[in-house]
């Protein structure tokens, strides 16, 4: 089951066809109306017959969308941390290229065995790289020259941004070599891209 499906949401009188995506902290709607529901907003939630009823302060909005309303009730109910789903262990050596949030920064001295910034260095086993423009791309090149063995590139760029996209960013890491294996809602603002080292070239 995807986070991004087709539907139609009734929302008091209101009902449209659309596309539904269960982000990373919010549920989002755009049909003939938009809908942008906070996880913390929500008052109730529940998945019956194939529909997700999500109770809001705007009224009952209803979203059928079959055998996923289970599935995304579970994570509305109990969302994955940012840690849990870029798949981080304790004691990670860690290597931060770019401007990251505070709050990232404190979730990772709870869990990092050591952080280093500006520079990858011997022995990390992951590297976050944060662009936020085409140009900062081009940094991709000398970061994959530093990578070993199953070292893995996090790259962290805005989303929905016509400067940079998902498709540049998967450019820029298969253009030295790189695979992309993993994508991940980083934050309500930016999308975070996994790229290793192909097992045959490592």
């Amino acid at each position: 089951m995807g986070n991004e499906l087709k539907c139609t949401v009734r929302l008091g009188k209101e009902v449209s066809e659309g596309k539904a995506l269960l982000e990373t902290s919010e549920v989002l709607f755009r049909g003939a109306f938009r809908l942008k529901i906070p996880f913390a907003s929500i008052k109730s939630v529940k998945a019956v017959d194939g529909e997700l009823r999500l109770q809001t302060a705007d009224g009952l909005a209803v979203f059928e969308i079959g055998p996923a309303a289970e599935k995304w009730r579970e994570k509305i109910l109990h969302p994955k941390t940012r840690i849990e789903k870029i798949g981080l262990k304790a004691g990670a050596k860690v290597a931060l290229i770019g401007n990251f949030d505070e709050g990232f920064l404190a979730e990772l001295k709870l869990l990092a065995g050591s952080m280093t910034k500006s520079k990858v260095t011997a022995g990390s086993d992951t590297v976050f790289f944060g662009a936020d423009s085409l140009r900062e791309l081009s940094s991709v090149t000398k970061i994959a020259k530093s990578l070993k063995d199953a070292t893995a590139l996090w790259i962290v760029y805005p989303k929905g941004q016509k400067s940079i996209t998902e498709n540049d960013v998967i450019a820029a890491g298969r253009k030295t070599g790189l695979k992309d294996v993993k994508v991940v809602g980083f934050s309500s603002t930016h999308t975070a891209l996994k790229f290793v080292i192909p097992l045959d070239k490592r």
